[in-house]
């Protein structure tokens, strides 16, 4: 062990090395102690400031969407499973139904995931300055502060990653009934999101390119896969019972059709962004070291398996995030190594307080919202921007409702405009077009007359008939978003809902 807890090599300079073989009675050497002042204290700092802005700017786009899932629970949806929703309507359950409680328990999650890293440090034979800066790097990363202010599916999917890849490596040197945890987190994560399905595949590329293969000679690897497996079963029913519709998602990520689309070639250069450019170094430093390690290279392989499929998938680039607790945990040993001088050491803390203070104003409402639009932040990190006007587009869209005859519906082209008029506008009947929305059903026969929002004029003159525009979507601090500008049209449809819903609902 270095004098840190970097790791090593199976048998160099320890006479009793590691155990890397599922099942090997060779005696495992103790761990380092827990630093549970310092790891502690940084999961709750990162808490405690997402739950302090928490209620800053507001609604997101994604969340109103998890919101109105919330409401209507169910064993699956066309592109997520129902972990997310769960979240949502538990956070409201305890913390109220309010901006604050929809995401404290993102927050804790953050919190949790930090705590993981420092976890994952230990296990990887980090002393008490690596447990510390793992759980540090992890805390301030861009994603972990993007995903923690947010109810999102990728705050979960962090933190059972991270979880996930804990416990592998924990079951690689115990074995056994270890795997069956495992299992369990991997399932319950495919419950929330397809994702962790691509970490097993490339756990189980990486095991048989670099070992340790005496692992899959392990039957209780495959009882926890076979767990996983169980767990993930009722959202895959649902998902083949009705059609599949995450591949017609997945289609329409891949051609750009979300506001984190990005193009194929971003995939790779993103992850300097993921964290922070200036901590690259460490977890480089993380990579380098389990592929040093042996017993653990699988992770490297995993890492740069998803890589390439999500590069040819042209996926979303931060789909691979949930490896970067891992690799964090493990280039924090071999960074305080390195930073033993005074200068270096500097040099460190320089660059995690830097790191920290630029990921702080990008990805957290530190802003005022009034001076967000003379600033390049939404630019940089458009998803700022849809947090910003829903509840002026409620008013706005529910004004021109009020003006119109008894009976008349709101018709909204995204999960966004219909979540935000159910939430800031609850006593207008309002029906979206965009995923689980369209699933929910079409309007009654009876209302012969919509107020229409979000379409283009081609799908407007395709679907509806006697479009009047009625009014403009301004929300007040002249942001650039996806709604800012938006016309809202009174329209009558073209024929019964019944025949046109198929027509207009989509996933995407």
């Amino acid at each position: 062990m270095s004098r840190d807890g970097g790791l090593r090599r199976p048998g160099a300079g320890h006479p009793n090395p590691d155990p890397v073989v599922a099942g090997d009675s060779a005696p495992q050497p103790g761990l380092p102690p827990f630093a549970r002042g310092p790891v502690l204290t940084v999961a709750a700092l990162v808490t405690a400031l997402l739950v302090a802005l928490a209620g800053r700017y507001g609604y997101h786009r994604d969340e109103l969407y998890f919101l109105a899932a919330s409401r209507r629970l169910s064993v699956g949806y066309p592109d997520q499973g129902p972990v997310t929703p769960l979240i949502g309507w538990l956070g409201h359950a305890i913390f109220g139904d309010s901006l604050v409680g929809t995401r404290v328990l993102p927050a804790l999650m953050i919190g949790a995931t930090a705590l993981l890293a420092g976890l994952m440090a230990r296990e990887l034979r980090g002393g008490r300055g690596a447990q510390a800066l793992a759980a540090g790097t992890v805390a301030v990363s861009a994603i972990a502060l993007q995903t923690g202010h947010l109810l999102s599916t990728t705050t979960f999917d962090l933190l059972a990653w991270a979880l996930t890849s804990w416990l592998v490596v924990r079951a690689l040197r115990r074995g056994g009934r270890s795997w069956l945890w495992v299992g369990l987190s991997a399932g319950i994560a495919l419950e929330n999101k397809m994702l962790m399905a691509f970490l097993l595949v490339a756990l189980l590329v990486g095991l048989l390119l670099a070992g340790p293969r005496s692992a899959l000679r392990d039957p209780w690897l495959w009882l926890g896969g076979l767990l996983a497996l169980v767990l993930w079963a009722p959202w895959l029913v649902w998902q083949f019972a009705h059609g599949l519709p995450l591949l017609t998602l997945s289609g329409s990520i891949a051609a750009g059709g979300s506001t984190s689309s990005q193009p194929w070639w971003l995939v790779v250069p993103f992850q300097a962004v993921l964290v922070s450019p200036l901590l690259i170094p460490v977890w480089v430093a993380g990579l380098v070291a389990l592929w040093r390690g042996r017993e653990l290279r699988l992770f490297v392989v995993a890492y740069a398996v998803l890589l390439v499929i999500f590069t040819v998938t042209s996926a979303k680039p931060y789909y691979v995030c949930g490896l970067y607790p891992l690799l964090l945990a493990a280039g924090a040993g071999p960074t305080v190594e390195w930073a033993r001088t005074r200068v270096r050491a500097v040099l460190l803390a320089a660059a995690v307080a830097l790191g920290a203070l630029v990921n702080v104003v990008l990805m957290l409402p530190v802003v005022p919202v009034t001076a967000l639009a003379s600033t390049p932040i939404t630019d940089v990190v458009p998803d700022v921007g849809e947090t910003v006007g829903w509840p002026e587009f409620a008013r706005t869209v529910a004004g021109v409702v009020a003006a119109q005859p008894a009976g008349t519906v709101v018709v909204a082209r995204n999960y966004g405009e219909a979540g935000a008029v159910e939430r800031f506008a609850p006593g207008v009947p309002v029906f979206g077009t965009q995923n689980s929305l369209g699933y929910w059903g079409p309007p009654p026969e009876s209302a012969r007359q919509a107020v229409v929002i979000g379409f283009t004029p081609a799908q407007l003159e395709r679907w509806f008939t006697g479009c009047t525009p009625a009014a403009r979507i301004d929300n007040g601090v002249g942001l650039k978003n996806q709604e800012q500008g938006r016309v809202v049209s009174v329209c009558t449809p073209r024929g019964s809902w019944a025949e046109l819903w198929p027509q207009i609902i989509y996933v995407g």
